[in-house]
């Protein structure tokens, strides 16, 4: 009878002594925020990658004031390597909501591996912060609830470039990537449009370099067009504007676009005078937040901060806002609460996230290519920033 009770007590205590033991596992788990952030390391889009890594830990330190805390619990940032693929970031981000157990995740690089990691948010009930995939349908037909969006989508960048292009008596062609963020690119362009005519849609594989077969079908829809003729690019990675060897100025040709990484704007020093949108310049906003950016780029890499950097630093800011705003509760309900119709700051100004599809509605810039021998990039330079009240961007999800 005692030896009963006595073991009785002892699993008691024993049981006890593991509750106790669980936790305060539970409670030092408590203490960390986890967050994956999922993107190109690797890949075709590597270079925007590497970009946004660096801005999202640039602007995480930032908006906590150097401590990585937020509400009293640690931030710990998780990379995954998606190499481009929709399949790999598919599985990565299950394997950090599954087995990481992170709280939320950041990321993709490419549309199309954004497209394919939509679901899995939906299925572990988490937030997925996308940044930058452009598509429209990742906030549009393929968007659900745990989807919130820092970058701009294809709509801004197609609405906020019709304002340089889209006048009476020009006429356009189109050039884009055959992808989600090619063919969303154009459809959104091709809705905004209003007063020019669009006479021609190229598509071409993602990896193309040789231009001249998409250049000459281009060239043929536009050298008999009266006033002025346009071929608007719209690509990602590589160098298109290669299609200006074809001597598109005997013509009447020109090419126009919105903005890019630093590297890849080389290629505009050929196009002074050439209109367009960006979303991101260094030397264009004016703000303390863009300022603070810009000084620690320069002191850590002796360089201005690119396009992708300022998203990641974007992406920092609004998952650090909303969980200051949330008192550090990570569940899925409460952040989707918490962040719809939240502003936050960023190097482009304040952003806010639109309540119907998570979209964060920004500023836009357009600008015209000035050429600086001190720069190795053709120059934008800022005919106006484009407030995100001046654009109708349609709202293109089944909520």
């Amino acid at each position: 009878m005692y030896q009963r009770r006595w073991a009785l007590t002892a699993t008691l205590i024993a049981t006890g002594f593991a509750a106790a033991i669980a936790g305060t596992a539970a409670f030092a788990q408590s203490k960390e925020i986890k967050i994956a952030h999922i993107y190109s390391k690797t890949g075709p889009l590597e270079a925007y990658g590497k970009q946004t890594a660096v801005g999202f830990m640039m602007g995480l330190d930032y908006a906590t004031g150097g401590s990585m805390m937020v509400a009293g619990k640690k931030l710990v940032v998780i990379e995954k390597d998606d190499q481009g693929k929709p399949d790999q970031g598919k599985s990565l981000l299950a394997a950090a909501y599954g087995d990481d157990k992170v709280d939320l995740a950041v990321g993709p690089t490419a549309s199309p591996v954004a497209l394919a990691m939509l679901p899995v948010a939906e299925e572990y009930k988490k937030i997925l912060l996308v940044e930058p995939a452009v598509a429209d349908s990742i906030t549009g037909d393929k968007w659900n609830k745990y989807i919130f969006r820092t970058g701009r989508n294809s709509s801004q960048d197609a609405i906020s470039n019709a304002v340089a292009l889209d006048k009476a008596g020009v006429t356009i062609a189109t050039m884009a990537q055959d992808s989600a963020f090619g063919r969303d690119g154009v459809k959104a362009f091709r809705e905004a449009i209003k007063k020019a005519k669009l006479v021609h849609e190229e598509y071409l594989p993602p990896a193309t370099t040789d231009f001249t077969a998409g250049g000459q079908r281009l060239i043929d829809k536009l050298k008999d067009q009266p006033g002025r003729k346009v071929i608007f690019i719209i690509w990602a990675g590589g160098n298109p504007f290669k299609i200006a060897d074809m001597d598109l100025k005997r013509h009447g040709i020109e090419i126009a676009t919105g903005g890019n990484i630093l590297p890849a704007m080389t290629a505009y020093k050929q196009f002074p005078g050439m209109e367009g949108s960006a979303y991101y310049y260094f030397g264009i906003p004016k703000n303390s937040v863009n300022e603070a950016m810009v000084a620690r780029h320069y002191k850590e890499f002796k360089s201005p901060p690119d396009f992708f950097t300022a998203g990641g630093f974007s992406a920092a800011m609004a998952v650090v806002t909303a969980l200051t705003n949330s008192k550090g509760d990570t569940s899925a309900n409460t952040l989707i609460k918490t962040m719809e119709g939240m502003s936050f700051d960023t190097p482009k100004g304040k952003m806010t996230f639109r309540k119907e599809d998570h979209q964060a509605m920004q500023s836009m810039y357009h600008f015209k290519i000035k050429v600086d021998p001190a720069f190795a990039w053709g120059v934008p330079e800022l005919v106006r920033e484009i407030k995100a009240e001046e654009m109708d961007i349609p709202i293109r999800n089944k909520r």
